[in-house]
């Protein structure tokens, strides 16, 4: 989290992805290792800044709920390590379309007050901010690969206001269901198959 003062909404990535990236980052940045867990900032950093410190936990409640109860888990790709122009951080990009983008926009839409973002949505996952890069370290660093998906299945709100801690103040699950796949007939037509154990005939 960049800025020091607002809410934010992230989703901290759990599993074989998380404690991945929590080794990279204690390897190349204790600092950040200490103060949050592995996470992709979804309110706060990019396509939308973060909310206002005094914005009722209530509110923001009231406006996630619906979105967390028709938005399904999502497991995605962790991209090769980007340092990002002109700064010392370097961070993993996930794809800015698809779910994920939806789900940001969703959010952004939602009704919410968010401060002006200086940057279009760019999800990531940073993996080293504090410290100054050497060009030997940003070597290293960028040679480093998380094979494991992003497991995007919670949200967290947390408030931050430098240099105190930051604060959770809710999490709440995705729960929505996943979409049916489309399954294409030799004639082009389509209809979805049903989410079972059973499988459609395979080429």
């Amino acid at each position: 989290m960049s800025a020091t003062f607002g809410i934010f909404v992230l989703a901290e990535l759990p599993g074989d992805a998380g404690a991945m990236v929590r080794d990279i980052q204690q390897r190349f940045d204790p600092k950040l290792a200490r103060l949050t867990p592995p996470h992709v900032t979804l309110v706060g950093s990019s396509g939308v800044g973060s909310m206002p410190t005094d914005t009722p936990v209530a509110r923001i409640r009231a406006a996630l709920e619906p979105i967390a109860a028709t938005t399904a888990p999502m497991s995605l790709a962790l991209g090769l390590p980007h340092r990002f122009m002109q700064t010392d951080i370097v961070s993993l990009p996930l794809d800015h379309n698809g779910p994920l983008r939806a789900l940001h926009e969703r959010i952004a839409c939602s009704g919410l007050p968010f401060k002006q973002a200086r940057f279009r949505f760019t999800p990531h996952c940073t993996l080293s901010f504090y410290p100054m890069l050497t060009p030997a370290r940003e070597r290293e660093l960028l040679a480093v690969r998380v094979p494991a998906p992003a497991i995007i299945e919670r949200l967290q709100v947390y408030l931050t206001r430098d240099p105190q801690p930051s604060k959770l103040l809710f999490e709440i699950a995705l729960t929505g269901a996943a979409p049916t796949p489309v399954v294409v007939s030799p004639t082009g037509s389509g209809f979805r198959g049903v989410a079972s154990g059973t499988s459609t005939s395979r080429a």
